[in-house]
């Protein structure tokens, strides 16, 4: 009786052990907070000082700074203190800046890598968001990494959705941030 007894039980925990393996669920994510930003770039063109918001820093050897290089622009450097408003014209009121770099590291196609701050000084948001990521530009829709933040932002981390929204000629161009917090403090 008690082998019986031993073998039921034996196999009622084979059985709960095996069901909890079975099926492994997905973790499924939803992030802790959501924003969308535009920012907007005005690079130095040699004739919009007033204007620009962004500057070519580096260039190929024998590159003018004040044109973006052939080839991709690979080899070029920018710095950017571009203003981040909430809606998609540059005439809003900022909430912000976006600073930080570009560098076009690519030969065969337009890409650059990122590497930004966006400083908050709005009613809603008071702080930073760091970013960081290639930004493969051709791509309707590319997403870099958003690798903290600080003030009411402190400790943030997740996902920024960027897409071109306008782009005019290599003089300005707006991006659409979508960001996706998926950690939040």
């Amino acid at each position: 009786m008690e082998a019986r007894y031993s073998i039921v039980f034996y196999f009622l925990m084979l059985l709960a052990l095996s069901s909890a393996f079975a099926f492994p669920s997905k973790k499924q994510y939803k992030p802790c907070k959501h924003l969308v930003l535009y920012f907007h770039d005005i690079i130095y063109n040699g004739k919009n000082a007033g204007n620009a918001t962004s500057a070519i820093v580096a260039a190929p050897d024998g590159a003018n700074l004040t044109i973006l290089a052939g080839q991709f622009h690979f080899g070029n450097v920018a710095v950017f203190d571009d203003p981040i408003t909430l809606d998609n014209n540059l005439h809003s009121k900022p909430v912000g800046r976006a600073q930080g770099l570009y560098i076009y590291d690519t030969k065969n196609t337009f890409t650059s890598w990122l590497g930004f701050t966006f400083v908050l000084n709005s009613t809603d948001h008071q702080g930073t968001i760091n970013f960081f990521g290639v930004d493969l530009i051709m791509v309707k829709s590319r997403d870099i990494s958003v690798v903290g933040g600080t003030g009411n932002l402190f400790m943030h981390h997740g996902i920024a959705t960027i897409m071109t929204d306008a782009f005019e000629g290599e003089v300005y161009f707006r991006l659409c941030v979508d960001i996706k917090f998926y950690e939040c403090w």
